[in-house]
């Protein structure tokens, strides 16, 4: 089920009200949570609720058994890499095993030996990277004793399976998320109104800057031999505007709707496209996923702590995951890697950060730059498609400018959608107190005039069924 489809508009109504109706027994809201997300997840295919399921009651049990041979020299740690094995090869069956598969039958070709493919026609369950991720994260903290196993069985459901961000994150960990089932929620009518301020701000990125730019970003990735120099640019520029507005604006809408639901889940984007250098992006950027590889990758290799070649090595296998984590291509390894070369200079100088103080603008425009490219091996197809996009970027080419795409209504609504996004964070960013200033009662009627104009805008632009782009990964 689409945030952005007519199924959950019903949905979300209908799941609010009994909710909260049920609030005075826990363990009967909890269910009834579980129920409802399990409804969500099985709308795509009721096959996929049989793997996550799965997956849950494996970590569940894996937990308890960790915690009770506890004192048994070598147990837990054995408990502990079956579950994640289990997991991650889960996880490597549905989404690696035909690339891998493919890509060792290319190898093998180009030295003469052929061989007969094998692959399996598996469907990819959507979001099973986030609820994965989220699994071995807690079969890894009970095992290190940071948490206590869980007991309640079905609060534990509920933090695997929790509807808001089960197909796109954020990647909860267990320690913020799980205990909040475990408690009585009240309902705070200013959590709610601010919940429906974030939700509505999620699907004018969404809809608005994401989908408006489709269009455009999918004609010119498609045929980029087809475009001129300019053209290209314009595509990267408007893809890097679409993947932030499609992902920020699914996780707009999933935090908006936990606190709806009595729920507090992390923020998972921090004005990235203002960073003044990479590392910087990174820590602005899917927040919950570079949180959780720098503790469970990162650190456990030795992270900074060693010597430069090692801090290096780990860095490199960071991003390399990284990459491999969005998807079974080999577009998103070398993404992954180009990203992990603008550490280099911050690992060997041993500085914290490489941007321009004295200059932070140019600092943002060229990390801006940076990532603008790096997108582009992203969003290819193919290892040759960014080569031919990326060299019509450098060398021009006499190819067509863009103009039908640009003279459609959508796409200039877009471009003004995108100025409304960046004039909005940078000035969130000069005065972290804007919002607070705006929340003042002087300032009651400019604010609903703002809300109800992006309504109206986001819903004269609606489309049903525009599906998000990270429910592939």
């Amino acid at each position: 089920m689409l945030f952005n489809s007519l199924e959950f508009i019903l949905f979300l109504p209908i799941v609010f009200y009994l909710y909260w109706a049920l609030r005075p027994w826990v363990r009967i809201q909890n269910f009834f949570v579980v129920l409802a997300s399990y409804l969500f997840y099985g709308w795509w295919d009721w096959r996929f609720l049989l793997l996550i399921a799965f997956t849950t009651l494996c970590s569940y049990t894996s937990g308890l058994l960790m915690e009770r041979f506890r004192e048994r020299k070598g147990v837990p740690k054995l408990v502990c890499i079956s579950n994640i094995t289990l997991n991650l090869g889960i996880l490597f069956l549905f989404k690696y095993f035909n690339f891998f598969a493919e890509s060792l039958i290319s190898l093998l070709s180009t030295i003469g030996l052929q061989t007969h493919p094998t692959t399996l026609s598996l469907i990819l369950p959507v979001g099973i990277s986030f609820y994965t991720f989220q699994a071995i994260g807690y079969t890894i903290d009970v095992y290190k004793e940071k948490i206590p196993a869980a007991r309640d069985s079905i609060a534990f459901f509920a933090f695997i399976s929790f509807f808001p961000q089960l197909v796109a994150g954020p990647i909860e960990r267990a320690s913020r998320l799980y205990p909040q089932f475990l408690r009585q929620r009240t309902f705070d009518y200013q959590q709610a109104v601010r919940g429906c301020r974030l939700i509505l701000w999620g699907f004018f990125k969404k809809i608005v800057i994401a989908d408006g730019a489709a269009e455009i970003v999918n004609a010119i990735f498609g045929n980029a031999a087809a475009y001129n120099a300019s053209s290209l640019w314009l595509g990267a520029i408007l893809f890097t505007f679409q993947i932030y507005g499609d992902f920020s604006g699914y996780s707009d809408i999933a935090i908006g709707t936990a606190r709806l639901l009595g729920i507090n889940l992390m923020k998972n984007f921090d004005k990235p496209y203002l960073s003044q250098s990479i590392p910087e992006f990174w820590r602005r950027w899917h927040i919950s996923l570079t949180t959780w590889f720098r503790d469970y990758i990162y650190f456990p290799l030795g992270g900074s702590r060693c010597s430069k070649a090692k801090c290096l090595r780990n860095t490199m296998i960071v991003f390399l995951l990284s990459g491999l984590w969005h998807g079974a291509n080999w577009t998103f390894v070398a993404w992954g890697l180009y990203h992990a070369l603008f550490f280099i200079p911050r690992l060997l100088s041993g500085k914290k950060e490489n941007g321009n103080t004295r200059f932070p603008l140019l600092s943002v425009a060229i990390t801006f730059l940076i990532v603008t490219i790096g997108w582009v091996l992203f969003r290819a197809d193919s290892l040759s498609s960014a080569f031919v996009f990326l060299k019509g970027m450098v060398c021009g080419g006499g190819g067509m400018p863009l103009l039908v795409g640009l003279q459609s209504r959508k796409t200039l609504e877009c471009f003004i959608g995108i100025i409304v996004l960046i004039t909005t964070e940078f000035l969130i960013s000069k005065r972290p107190d804007y919002i607070a200033l705006l929340r003042r009662p002087s300032f009651s009627l400019p604010r609903r005039i703002a809300y109800l104009i992006i309504a109206v805008w986001t819903f004269l632009l609606y489309c049903i069924d525009q599906s998000f782009l990270y429910f592939q990964f």
